[in-house]
């Protein structure tokens, strides 16, 4: 049975809360092929289960991890910075 597209980004999301803190970048570095639209989408419906879940700590670390990514593939407009 192959795992789905789906199962394979919930799988990345549960490693990228168990990882030490600071190895988050390697690891989605050696999953690159997963990093995509639908892998932001799914780390947005995962932190929006945990805020109902009372972990809001999870939650904003998803949301952070999904901006960050988002703006590397370029699906997240800069804010312009303010002078």
């Amino acid at each position: 049975m192959t795992v789905s597209r789906q199962e394979q980004y919930f799988t990345l999301i549960d490693q990228l809360m168990r990882c030490p803190n600071g190895e988050e970048p390697n690891l989605l570095t050696a999953n690159s092929e997963l990093i995509d639209q639908g892998f932001i989408e799914s780390l947005v419906q995962v932190s929006t289960m945990m805020a109902h879940e009372n972990n809001p700590d999870g939650a904003k670390f998803l949301i952070h991890v999904a901006r960050e990514l988002a703006k590397e593939l370029g699906l997240y407009p800069e804010a312009p910075a303010n002078s």
